[in-house]
């Protein structure tokens, strides 16, 4: 079976997958125009770069998203057409349709049968943007949302099936597309993310944290308002006022990922820390840091911290479940989807950092009462997301997709 997963900055969703087919015997192509990491025993090809315009006026802002897409597509597409000719069609293709990566895939190959991985498409109400108060939807926001999912509109009319990863990334796609969209993760290897009590985490001081002891934690790509670092800094200064025992150790880079950079250019860390007055020795900030090192801060974790927007939901949360970290996290959508308060996590409003302190010190004055929750939290991901469930489904769709063949547009 020969396949192709196609992804601007690989392996990205395909980074389990693509091994995976190779393992079953599979020729798996990943056409991406960066690559981040080794992917075993799967073929790299890189399309051209495309470069994103940049213009000062309204109207050529809010194009520049959607025609940065067409000529992403553009590129993929003189990359599938040579792929094609030197080396036959393939047999089924799978790729995110988010980038404008497959907007002409189907125009290249089209009797090829293709998966879109659909994960977040933009709307005015309901999502991130909107969320906070302090930030009103205005008409030209409209009119650059609608814009930048023009490449996905276009992808999914083309291609013959889709999947999202949640139910509620799925819910924002429209009525007619989301009926046939289907359900699957990417998948969580809960043999590697797994409780260990005997888990030790050495900080670039040389101190030594262990489980049991009084951390709380909080990891994300990067330290920024859409995952709530601002909200995480004010109530981690309330909590280490009352618990003068208490660490607080922070993963995450000092970029921006979603939204956009702080006012006046500094980053996130240095204005929270100015504006909590915390002690910066409470307080380890580790920068990114290796996967291996981030599941020993989840497995010592006395209290794990996951904020979003409603937004795209961090594989981080799920592997701090699985690792059995006791996680509050913000009362969203899309954590409310995975984390229920009191059953397996602890939840707290988003804007209330006094609630969110609350929470915290009661998962470190109550120890006794998170080891349920943390059990049920691993649970969870077990049943509804473990890696080789989701692997398997995955699979079978690209099976039966291949199949049959694709229905040409």
């Amino acid at each position: 079976m020969k396949a192709i997963l196609i992804h601007p900055r690989g392996p990205g969703q395909f980074l389990r997958l693509a091994p995976h087919l190779a393992a079953r015997g599979w020729d798996v192509t990943l056409l991406s125009e960066t690559v981040d990491r080794h992917v075993p025993d799967v073929r790299i090809v890189r399309h051209r770069a495309e470069r994103a315009r940049r213009d000062t006026s309204a109207l050529a802002r809010n194009m520049a998203v959607p025609e940065h897409h067409i000529r992403v597509g553009y590129k993929v597409a003189e990359t599938l057409d040579a792929l094609a000719r030197n080396e036959g069609r393939p047999d089924v293709i799978f790729g995110h349709i988010g980038w404008g990566s497959m907007l002409f895939a189907k125009d290249v190959l089209p009797t090829t049968p293709m998966l879109g991985y659909c994960e977040y498409f933009f709307r005015a109400e309901g999502g991130d943007v909107g969320f906070d108060p302090h930030e009103p939807v205005t008409l030209d926001d409209r009119q650059r949302l609608r814009l930048r999912n023009l490449g996905q509109l276009v992808t999914l009319d083309a291609i013959d099936a889709s999947v999202s990863p949640t139910r509620w990334q799925r819910s924002r796609y429209p009525k007619p597309y989301r009926e046939t969209m289907g359900l699957c993760h990417d998948g969580v290897d809960t043999v590697l993310c797994r409780p260990n009590p005997s888990a030790r985490l050495k900080l670039p001081s040389g101190r030594v944290l262990r489980h049991g002891d009084p951390v709380v934690t909080y990891a994300a790509r990067d330290l920024e308002p859409y995952r709530g670092f601002p909200q995480f800094m004010r109530a981690a200064a309330m909590v280490a006022r009352r618990r003068p025992d208490a660490v607080f150790v922070v993963a995450g880079g000092d970029g921006v990922s979603y939204g956009r950079p702080s006012p006046d250019g500094r980053s996130w860390r240095d204005i929270m820390l100015d504006e909590t007055g915390i002690d910066p020795d409470r307080v380890v900030f580790l920068g990114k840091v290796p996967h291996s090192q981030l599941l020993a801060l989840f497995q010592i974790s006395a209290a794990h911290v996951y904020l979003t927007y409603p937004f795209v939901l961090s594989w981080s949360v799920l592997e701090a479940m699985s690792c059995g970290a006791p996680v509050i996290g913000s009362a969203t959508p899309p954590v409310r989807e995975v984390l229920a308060d009191g059953v397996n996590g602890l939840l707290a409003d988003f804007f209330d950092p006094d609630a969110l302190a609350g929470t915290i010190r009661e998962a470190l004055d109550h120890p006794e009462r998170m080891r349920p929750l943390r059990s049920a939290a691993r649970t969870t991901v077990m049943r509804r997301f473990a890696l080789a469930s989701c692997l398997q489904r995955q699979t079978s769709a690209l099976e039966k997709l291949a199949g049959r063949q694709g229905r040409p547009h």
